[in-house]
Order: C-alpha cells, then structure tokens, then sequence
C-alpha cells in the first residue's frame, strides 16, 4: 500500500505539468457587447507564445510611386493585405489566425477623414478575419493613431501574438 502511494504521488508529480498544457486559452468576452475583440484573454501556464514584429501592407498598384498611399490602397485594403501576410507567416509556422491572443494597431491619419484615422475601413478589414463562423476567436487588440510609419504611404501596421496550442 505504501508503495502504491508512492506511485500515485509520482505519478501526479510527473503528471502536473502535463495538465497544465493541456488547459485551453480562454477569451473573455466584452459584457454586454459584441464588438469584434476580447476583453482580456487568459493564457495557461506552459504555452509557448510567439511574437509576430509589425506587417505593412504589400504593393496593390505597382504603377504607383512606392510612398504613396495609391501604391498601398486604403485603409481597409492595406489592413486586409496586412492581415493576409500575417495569415501566411502564422501558417508557415503551423498556426492560424485563431491562435492570436494580443494585436496591437497602428494607423496613421487620413486626409479623407479630416486627418484622423480611418478605424471603419480598419474594421472592415479586420472582420474578415475575426469574429466570422469559421473564425470566431477574438484577440485581445489596441489600436492608436500614429503620427506616421516608416513609408509615408502605409496607414496600417499590425503586430500580433499568437500561442500554440
């Protein structure tokens, strides 16, 4: 009997950690709202996290001068290319859109919206990628107005983390 205790305990000792990886993350929900982001989310110890640097869009009109934001399209274009690369960089790695946790947002004022930010085209963008049926989890997310970016034709950078399940 003494030996079996020991066993047991040895067991669940060993087991712990494994335990603990096997919690899922958790998103908390804005009370009371159905806007697109989590409120806070809740990632279990032993989960290995990544850290994505910021994603500028990609060239849509080759044409145009390379710091314009003709050269980058809109906001709602350029966060959907920004997104799609992170999409890309996440699924190389074996991951997806659903295992992003924090999203941070930078958007630079426009000059068709009286010099401040163009958060509709952003979200119009973004809801392509969360909160939809085949993608519904939320990232816990900030975005700012900046005063610029590193090409004065981007009005989107989005950095990301992501945890792998």
């Amino acid at each position: 009997m003494r030996n079996m205790m020991r066993v047991i305990a040895l067991t669940a000792l060993l087991a712990g950690p494994f335990v603990a990886n096997a919690q899922d993350v958790v998103r908390h929900k804005i009370p009371g709202s159905n806007f697109p982001i989590s409120a806070a989310v809740e990632v279990p110890a032993g989960k290995a996290t990544i850290y994505l640097s910021g994603n500028v869009p990609p060239v849509v009109d080759p044409k145009a001068a390379k710091d314009s934001v003709a050269a980058y399209g809109n906001t709602e274009t350029q966060t959907i290319g920004a997104l799609t690369a992170i999409q890309k960089q996440l699924q190389d790695m074996h991951l997806d859109m659903g295992d992003i946790v924090k999203m941070n947002v930078f958007l630079v004022g426009d000059a068709d919206h009286d010099g401040r930010m163009d958060f509709a085209g952003f979200m119009a963008g973004y809801t392509k990628f969360f909160g939809t049926k085949e993608q519904p989890n939320l990232p816990a997310r900030s975005a700012v107005q900046v005063a610029a970016l590193a090409n004065p034709g981007f009005r989107v950078e989005i950095e990301v983390i992501a945890v792998r399940p």
